[in-house]
């Protein structure tokens, strides 16, 4: 089943991309709770994280770890949050976020942010942290539009 994320993975929708490797990518959310909201989404098409197969879910979450590291980096939070929750998109995602608080993860706050170069700045900033942090998945992303 084609997925929204499986076609910003194939290029058909756009997206501002911060990882890439063979089994995972990552790329900003454009309703963010704060900036640099990411999404983690497997390339494999897999409903719920309990439908996905061990290594996937695994490789997923060694992902999440790093995007935390950089948002953390990058915003100065003293917390990378994780959520999984799915309702909105029958594609595996795993939403990372710097947080300070509990109320960061309230989702009823979050709205869709219309100034492109909000979201291009922060992919900016995740990217050149990442590479500060030594993770190469991070070159080469880009902004899809």
């Amino acid at each position: 089943m084609t997925t929204l994320f499986s076609r910003i993975i194939a290029g058909d929708l756009p997206g501002r991309f911060v990882w890439n490797d063979p089994e995972v990518t990552a790329f900003l959310s454009t309703s963010p709770l704060k900036p640099g909201h990411t999404l983690v989404v497997p390339r494999l098409n897999v409903d719920q994280w309990t439908d996905a197969d061990g290594d996937t879910l695994r490789r997923c979450m060694e992902v999440a770890q790093a995007i935390g590291k950089g948002v953390q980096r990058a915003w100065h939070a003293p917390r990378a949050g994780v959520v999984i929750a799915g309702f909105e998109v029958p594609h595996l995602h795993i939403h990372v976020a710097p947080v300070w608080s509990m109320s960061d993860f309230d989702f009823t706050n979050v709205s869709l942010e219309k100034d492109e170069s909000v979201l291009d700045a922060a992919a900016e900033k995740l990217r050149a942290a990442l590479l500060e942090l030594g993770y190469e998945q991070a070159a080469g992303t880009e902004t899809r539009v």
